[in-house]
């Protein structure tokens, strides 16, 4: 690539972004509305900071909770990045079961894995989205150092959907570490397992298919998968 063309594709990523500003001060803490995780967490999902989200099974639960996340960010006036290596295998229309918005998203298919953490950089720094995720096959400490200190200049949350096959790195800048994987009748075991200042923990989440709102319905307190999500309906 010619220094000509990334030039052109900086500001036309800059376009984007500016195109996306918002309109008022991002808050310290964005509540997820499922009130066992917000107190967990501390009042909702911390801001300014790089997460970890790490598929359990090689599924889509990873995915998909990562868009729930990315859902109650984008909350608002706010847009989000999502860049993959290549095409990658998104379906745009199936983030809005997730309660993200696809006219919300602006979807970057990077021709390397440089350039998709760069491109992670200049989001995050831009303080005009509200998240940025990488689908990546692992960063060493340096990257993970650059996006969480990117995520704290720009006030919004970096994210890296880490599939099952590749480890994460076990030293790592994030500041939480999750890990999702898919149980019977579409219920995800999501795992807390690393939270700096905080304790880690495990849950069973659901969504309703009437009204497409997530719930925790079980509390795993020995971090054991449940036989089936209907064990721990109420």
């Amino acid at each position: 690539m010619t220094i000509g063309s990334k030039i052109a594709r900086i500001e036309e990523l800059r376009g984007l972004i500016s195109r996306r500003a918002p309109g008022s001060e991002v808050p310290e803490a964005c509540p997820l509305g499922l009130p066992v995780l917000d107190a967990v967490l501390g009042r909702g999902l911390p801001r300014g900071c790089l997460q970890e989200v790490i598929s359990a099974d090689c599924g889509a639960a990873a995915a998909g909770f990562a868009a729930f996340l990315l859902s109650r960010l984008a909350a608002g006036n706010r847009g989000v990045l999502w860049a993959s290596l290549g095409e990658g295998d998104l379906y745009p229309p199936g983030l809005a079961s997730f309660g993200l918005d696809p006219a919300r998203v602006i979807l970057l298919s990077a021709p390397s894995p440089a350039e998709l953490l760069w491109a992670m950089e200049e989001a995050l720094r831009s303080q005009a989205l509200a998240g940025a995720l990488g689908e990546v096959d692992g960063v060493d400490l340096t990257a993970s150092r650059r996006l969480q200190l990117a995520a704290s200049a720009g006030g919004g949350v970096g994210f890296l959907l880490l599939r099952a096959d590749r480890p994460a790195a076990p030293v790592s800048a994030a500041t939480l570490r999750w890990r999702v994987g898919a149980l019977p009748e579409g219920a995800w075991k999501v795992e807390l397992l690393r939270q700096r200042a905080g304790r880690p923990g495990a849950w069973v989440l659901e969504r309703n298919d009437e009204t497409d709102r997530f719930s925790v319905v079980a509390e795993l307190g020995d971090g054991s998968a449940a036989p089936t999500a209907r064990r721990f309906r109420r």
